[in-house]
């Protein structure tokens, strides 16, 4: 990892632990509200999508209008053995446990794993992101190989604190096809 990916990571996370919960609740709720008017997310049956733990934009609500809609929703289990990590269905909050950090995960004796072929959809979360879709993650780089075997679309949820003019790329780095944050909707393929 570059001391200035470190750096940029550092100064994401003070910022965004600084948002107040009012204003945190409303950003969370406009950007979902431009999630559900993308044409992917309606034409899209099956969603991967992580459970999102503050200062990330909030996925519980949108985990809980997938459902309402009768859409599919596959969440991360990580494999930490072997760096990398599989998706599993979610129909219920009590189908996750605890993991290290204090994440939460999916139970493997409730849930079944879904291929990434099998995903219309997968919102990829980060600390920050260029209007091109590039994006820093929190470090553990799993998304990085899970997004080289995964050819659905793509998108990534961000506050307007996370988007930035640079960032270092790095030759494994892949870009999502689109960022949606309060104010605007960023495409790279419209």
């Amino acid at each position: 990892m570059t001391s200035e990916k470190k750096e940029l990571r550092k100064q994401i996370m003070e910022s965004l632990g600084k948002i107040e919960k009012t204003v945190y609740e409303q950003d969370s709720y406009e950007i979902a509200e431009s999630l559900y008017q993308d044409v992917k997310w309606k034409s899209a049956k099956t969603i991967g999508i992580t459970i999102s733990k503050f200062p990330e934009v909030d996925t519980y609500q949108i985990i809980r209008k997938a459902w309402e809609e009768g859409k599919r929703v596959a969440v991360p289990k990580c494999l930490p053995k072997e760096k990398s990590m599989v998706f599993r269905t979610l129909t219920r909050f009590d189908q996750l446990e605890s993991v290290y950090y204090g994440l939460l995960e999916p139970k493997v004796e409730c849930t079944e794993e879904v291929q990434a072929n099998e995903i219309d959809l997968l919102i990829v979360p980060g600390l920050a992101y260029t209007i091109d879709g590039y994006r820093v993650g929190f470090g553990g780089g799993y998304y990085d190989r899970y997004l080289t075997k995964y050819d659905g679309y793509t998108v990534s949820l961000a506050f307007q604190s996370q988007l930035v003019s640079h960032l270092p790329i790095e030759d494994h780095d892949l870009a999502v096809k689109k960022v949606i944050s309060t104010n605007k909707i960023e495409s790279l393929d419209e």
